[in-house]
């Protein structure tokens, strides 16, 4: 994108856009801590998305499934390129700030601390409903205050006590976060392993999957299915989360990629096999119990002959344990969007500060973890917090992938010079300006799918298409407010040095022989351009 000149500071100076700052993250998260920040917060949605998605694309759930899996392996693809290229906090935000300016990176950070605060607000609140499988008195204590009639404030209370401990477990650092997410991460898939494979060969039935997929499509309602596959979208959400600790991880051009791509296939294959096994298990009418949706893979487990009492037991506690670890993704992964957004001058500096002892941002945590608590009281008012809180979620999430599919193709012209470990494959090589670039063919039909999953959303989910724009245009309202005080330009870019900031953060990540390459091609850059000028 074309820099805009820097703009002039309200006494006349022209306002410093350097990205070198004094806080540094701290590099703690190794290569199955950084797979593992993405299971936590991927391999969870499973657990969240499958009834729900029954509940509207009934017997066709697996179809939406498939075609939610197909779209999210193209941007997990990009996601891949993208965060080996550019390892810093900040994820989608950042790419978009680098490839469309910093109005998109805005809009994209905007996105992304929407949907991780309602990640931390969703996630939290199914891992309760889990735990209420073992003292279903607490599910069912419900108030009524004025209008608002059997709220659930026995799950909302237990969710902001949820809340509360992972915003004390970020504060001490990524270390101990990470060490929970690695510990119950491998409970989780062999769990999930277990439960398909024994599933499949003595539970599930042919004949149950045949006769729901064919009722289904006797009374196919393209809307119902349209939004049921809108919420598939949830069971691939959170790839966000390994460039989030892209800053925070050992030799992030080696380790993200390989973690990236381990991590989509694995989803993906337990996502449309779970839910294959489900529609052979049971009947999908169940999950039009709201009860059923919040406990619906242990409800499947509870269908293994000889030991399903106890798989349903074991399901719901490592249910519990692994959406706790999901909505900890979300605490850890808001609060690296806003020290991005604080850094490149989005939200006030406070923002970025980091504890001096424990080297986190313990403010941004603090702020965000809050809004998650009251986003998880504004829901429980409703007649559904399940059903608010994940429209709200898909809202956020393609948003923000759409435009980081945008910026995937922009860089791709915008900076070819930057060294890529990885790049999404299917390329289309055209030449510009003597040097060859390359068409991102997989990019592109990524980005019709996301976009056409937006699209969906705000057509199928009234809350989203409500509330998803006025919490975009409130934060433009702040931004607009925070630019024009600091003598900043509100929509257009503030200039800066893209070529030094992308040096530091190869060296800071030890990266050296990416620090070369790019070295290397940046001179002979110069040298074209010099000739060039002669």
């Amino acid at each position: 994108m074309t820099e805009e000149p820097k703009a002039a500071g309200p006494t006349g100076n022209i306002p410093a856009a350097s990205p070198a700052q004094p806080a540094e993250l701290r590099r703690d998260v190794t290569v199955w801590g950084s797979y593992m920040w993405g299971f936590a917060d991927v391999g969870a949605d499973t657990f969240v998305a499958l009834g729900l998605v029954f509940a509207y694309a009934a017997g066709a759930a697996p179809l939406a499934f498939l075609l939610a899996g197909l779209v999210y392996i193209l941007i997990g693809l990009a996601y891949t390129e993208l965060a080996a290229a550019y390892p810093v906090a900040g994820g989608g935000q950042y790419f978009a700030l680098r490839g469309l300016g910093d109005f998109w990176g805005f809009v994209s950070g905007s996105a992304l601390v929407l949907d991780y605060t309602i990640d931390i607000a969703l996630f939290a609140y199914f891992s309760a409903t889990y735990m209420d499988h073992f003292v279903p008195q607490l599910a069912k204590m419900t108030v009524s205050m004025g209008p608002f009639s059997e709220v659930k404030i026995g799950l909302a209370l237990q969710t902001l006590l949820l809340i509360a401990f992972l915003t004390w477990l970020n504060i001490r650092g990524m270390r101990e976060s990470s060490l929970l997410n690695e510990v119950i991460g491998v409970l989780v898939i062999v769990t999930e392993s277990a439960i398909i494979c024994m599933g499949l060969i003595f539970a599930w039935h042919p004949e149950l999957l045949a006769q729901q997929w064919s009722a289904t499509f006797a009374r196919f309602h393209w809307k119902q299915f349209l939004y049921g596959a809108s919420l598939a979208i949830i069971s691939f959400v959170g790839l966000e989360s390994i460039s989030q600790a892209a800053q925070e991880t050992r030799r992030p051009a080696t380790i993200v990629p390989r973690t990236s791509i381990a991590l989509i296939f694995t989803v993906f294959l337990f996502a449309v096999s779970l839910s294959v096994l489900t529609l052979g298990v049971v009947r999908w009418e169940v999950f039009q119990d709201e009860h059923n949706v919040g406990q619906s893979v242990a409800l499947v487990a509870s269908h293994l002959p000889w030991i399903g009492p106890v798989a349903q037991d074991f399901t719901a506690a490592l249910a519990a344990l692994v959406l706790l670890i999901s909505a900890n993704s979300g605490v850890m992964s808001v609060s690296r969007v806003a020290f991005s957004m604080s850094k490149f001058q989005f939200i006030s500096p406070w923002f970025e500060h980091v504890h001096p002892r424990f080297r986190t941002p313990a403010r941004a945590v603090l702020i965000f973890s809050g809004i998650g608590a009251v986003q998880v009281l504004l829901a429980s008012l409703t007649a559904s917090a399940i059903d608010t809180l994940a429209n709200m979620y898909a809202f956020g999430a393609t948003l923000g992938y759409t435009l980081v599919m945008i910026s995937l193709i922009r860089l791709r012209f915008a900076d070819p010079y930057t060294p890529r470990p990885y790049r999404v494959p299917l390329n289309w090589k055209t030449q510009r300006g003597g040097l060859a670039v390359y068409w991102p063919v997989l990019g592109v039909l990524g980005l019709l799918g996301v976009a056409t999953v937006l699209l969906v959303v705000l057509y199928t989910h009234t809350i989203a298409a409500i509330a998803g724009p006025s919490w975009v245009l409130g934060c433009f309202a702040y931004y607009a407010w925070y630019r024009k005080s600091r003598g900043l330009p509100v929509f257009r870019s503030v200039r800066r040095d893209w070529e030094r900031e992308q040096r530091a953060v190869l060296e800071a990540a030890e990266e050296f022989d990416l620090l070369e390459q790019y070295r290397v091609a940046l001179a002979a850059r110069d040298k074209m351009q010099r000739t060039g000028a002669r």
